[in-house]
């Protein structure tokens, strides 16, 4: 089968890490770059580290709205379609690199593989609920990680072409594990970045989802980290959007949050690992933080990723942007006496398995969904 693949974002490429070798080994694929990250901290670096192929189109989208984004993504994507002729393009999660993908083949009448279907978090208001959706309702295979998923394609009448594969960024975490367990790899970071880590002294946040990028909320969460930097450092690795809006609203990040740019992917699961705790909005981080058994408190009101929470034991907590739900989260997950030891221990009984995710999604697409097939 003849596959175009459509990426453009970190969490993307972490995907095709997974995916990408044992799909080639069955199918004829194209990779197309959208460059929705487009600078080296947030995509280049994460070409060489997960050792993926040049891409055979990089259409250099670059950042903007939404519309414009999408815009020139429909524009320039179009035509590679109309050249490679293929017999499907596959999609993953819920950029607007997934939603262009989607709606350019859709156009053109080739069937769609949409990887991470059926996640919802209920809320339209967010733009990548707005993307998963129509990505969904518009794609013949569906692949989704969760049985949650799965329930929420039936309730919207999707069944068709629907297989509950697992987590894909699992099976990626699982092969990497080993190389991060060491608890000198947090001082080595450490030394790296230029702040001083020992393994379960820090905390390590992400933030980059819009509606944290709105200068109430960035008042917000910025209090939450300098609460949590009172008693040990907090590592910041910071979306350049999210920093372009900080400087714009002249909202400041307080002292002892150290700011660094995205880090590698080896390195962001490391000081996962050995944290205190994580404090993120990113769905990538609460997953990876739920495999390492890390505590995660989460800077949203809701998640689509329900088992993550649901099967931490009390581990992950929604706390939205609230001062108070955080301090005490922290002070019964993390609290400074004893998360050395916990970090120690989770680091040394690390056994995380592979989803067999990759395996599964290059097998469905050997042929079509046969409930659609001819369809």
């Amino acid at each position: 089968m003849r596959i175009v693949t459509v990426v453009g974002t970190r969490p993307q490429l972490i995907k095709e890490a997974a995916l990408g070798p044992g799909l080639r080994q069955r199918h004829d694929v194209t990779l197309v770059d959208t460059g929705q990250h487009w600078d080296e901290a947030m995509a280049g670096a994460f070409f060489r580290e997960l050792d993926l192929p040049k891409p055979d189109y990089t259409l250099g989208v670059g950042g903007g709205t939404h519309a414009q984004q999408t815009a020139r993504m429909l524009e320039r994507l179009e035509p590679i379609l109309i050249e490679r002729a293929p017999d499907a393009v596959l999609t993953y999660g819920d950029t607007n690199s997934t939603l262009v993908g989607a709606l350019a083949a859709s156009k053109l009448g080739i069937p769609i593989a949409h990887v991470e279907a059926g996640l919802r978090s209920f809320d339209r208001r967010m733009p990548e609920e707005l993307n998963r959706v129509i990505t969904d309702h518009l794609s013949t295979w569906l692949f989704a990680p969760t049985d949650t998923a799965v329930i929420n394609l039936a309730a919207e009448g999707v069944r068709r072409g629907v297989s509950l594969v697992g987590d894909l960024m699992q099976d990626l975490a699982a092969r990497v594990a080993d190389e991060i367990r060491d608890p000198a790899t947090a001082m080595a970071i450490g030394v790296a970045i230029d702040v001083p880590l020992r393994a379960g002294g820090y905390v390590f946040a992400t933030v980059h989802r819009a509606e944290n990028r709105e200068p109430e909320a960035m008042r917000a969460w910025t209090a939450i980290l300098g609460a949590a930097a009172a008693e040990r450092p907090v590592v910041l690795a910071l979306h350049p959007g999210t920093a372009a809006s900080l400087a714009e609203a002249g909202v400041d990040v307080p002292a002892g949050v150290h700011v660094v740019a995205p880090q590698g992917y080896r390195t962001t699961l490391a000081l996962q690992l050995h944290a205190a705790a994580v404090i993120t909005d990113s769905g990538g981080i609460q997953r990876e933080s739920a495999w390492l058994g890390v505590p995660c408190l989460v800077l949203r009101d809701r998640t689509e990723w329900v088992e993550a929470v649901e099967t931490s034991d009390g581990r992950m907590v929604v706390i939205g942007l609230d001062g108070e739900r955080a301090a005490r989260a922290l002070d019964r997950l993390a609290s400074s006496w004893d998360s050395p030891g916990r970090a120690a221990e989770r680091a040394r009984s690390l056994d995380l398995r592979p989803a067999g995710a990759a395996r599964a999604i290059a097998r469905a697409l050997d042929a079509l969904p046969e409930s659609t097939s001819g369809g």
